[in-house]
């Protein structure tokens, strides 16, 4: 099984299980996805992103961390307020292995397909 950090093809980051499975796990949870969808428009400060929820900060900035420990978002502290952004290509990551597993699924599915007509026509000789 491939350890969980970064590595590098011409360039281009190649997601591994960890980092796939991260995406993941903070992606499970709807208060995360739901901050992360009011990241897509701007960036936020803590106290801006807590503001709709109703639970303890500490609660909520725990949130954040794992965002944050997933890469899909950043942080950035000025004076006393921290501001998170969106930082997108973990989801390009998950994204483009979703469309490979979706690829071998499809290709595996049509030669069941295939197969399944070629047992129907020998059926019926």
């Amino acid at each position: 099984m491939p350890q969980a950090g970064r590595s590098q093809e011409q360039g281009r980051q190649i997601p591994t299980a960890g980092m796939i499975d991260g995406v993941f796990r903070a992606l499970s949870d709807p208060t995360r996805r739901h901050v992360l969808e009011r990241l897509s428009s701007r960036p936020a400060s803590v106290s801006e992103l807590a503001a709709p929820y109703d639970m303890a900060l500490p609660s909520f900035v725990e949130h954040l961390r794992m965002l944050e420990r997933s890469g899909l978002v950043r942080s950035r502290k000025v004076g006393r307020v921290r501001t998170y952004e969106l930082e997108p290509e973990p989801l390009k990551l998950v994204e483009d292995w979703l469309g490979r597993q979706r690829k071998l699924w499809e290709r595996r599915l049509d030669q069941l397909d295939s197969y399944l007509m070629k047992m129907k026509e020998e059926e019926s000789e």
